[in-house]
């Protein structure tokens, strides 16, 4: 058996194009600011990416850069700034920060109704104990992947391999929000492999190249690979080893191509939503 490869480009294109018809129905503009301190090359290329996206769709974007060497409290000052800016409806402050910054310190200053990374502790609250709030966008984005797959998650076993706060807790509250029988497993799982053979859905956010094999897979089961891996001769992988797994699994998403094209579009869809939502309480 080959399994179905879930187009997580296609889905990401869709979402846009929706977003995009959406904004252009608007009496204004969404406004989306991100920030980015230093010139670390990759986090510089993704922010590029986002300011594209952003005005592709009709929110406008604006990037603040600020020097390496900037202080926590300066950058909290700015932070401040775009709190108060009634133009900007969404906050986003690429990480990683340098070291001089603490990262919670910055993340719990974003303003929760501006916050459309959906780290703020309020947002992460609010989204264990189900009430409406801004979501982490790459869990939301897996969720949409899982849903155009037509996964069904009432009663299924799904599996989160990774317990960080962007992806692997808020995930595990997503699907157990959808009625699945969740388990999140972490580097002190003692027994990997068998928690990865009992799931219908496996979602893997470890950070570590092609960690699940073909042979950790029920037959049948759908993969959706969070990871996104260089190896050392310049190839891009994730979590799954995935010439394995395909051959295995009911569903999958490849990398890259899957997940990761989600993220960007989920963060459009929390910009617009935080407008929306700001403009109808103010």
């Amino acid at each position: 058996m080959t399994a179905r490869i879930i187009d997580g480009k296609a889905v990401a294109a869709a979402l846009r194009a929706k977003l995009a018809r959406q904004v252009a129905t608007l009496p204004f503009r969404p406004g989306l600011a991100v920030v980015l301190v230093g010139d670390d090359p990759a986090s510089a290329i993704y922010v590029r990416a986002k300011d594209r996206a952003a005005n592709a769709v009709g929110i406008a974007a604006r990037t603040v850069r600020l020097p390496a060497d900037t202080s926590e409290e300066a950058l909290i000052t700015h932070i401040a700034r775009l709190n108060a800016d009634p133009s900007m409806d969404g906050i986003l402050v690429q990480l990683p920060l340098p070291p001089q910054i603490a990262s919670q310190a910055v993340v719990e200053a974003v303003d929760p109704d501006k916050d459309v990374d959906g780290f703020h502790p309020l947002n992460i609250g609010r989204l264990a104990s189900g009430y409406p709030c801004l979501v982490p966008c790459t869990p939301t984005g897996v969720m949409k992947l899982l849903a155009e797959a037509g996964v069904a998650l009432e009663g299924a076993h799904a599996l989160v391999i990774g317990r960080s706060t962007i992806v692997g807790r808020p995930m595990g509250m997503l699907l157990l929000a959808g009625h699945a029988t969740v388990t999140v497993v972490h580097t002190r799982t003692r027994d990997l492999a068998a928690e990865c053979r009992r799931a219908d859905i496996i979602v893997a956010a470890a950070g570590r190249p092609q960690l699940v094999r073909g042979d950790w897979i029920a037959p049948g089961a759908t993969v959706i690979d969070v990871g996104v891996n260089r190896l050392p001769d310049g190839r891009l992988v994730g979590d799954v080893a995935f010439a394995e797994a395909v051959e295995i699994a009911g569903a999958i998403t490849p990398v890259p191509g899957g997940a990761g094209p989600m993220t960007i579009a989920c963060l459009l869809e929390n910009t617009v939503t935080a407008a929306l939502r700001r403009r109808s309480s103010g």
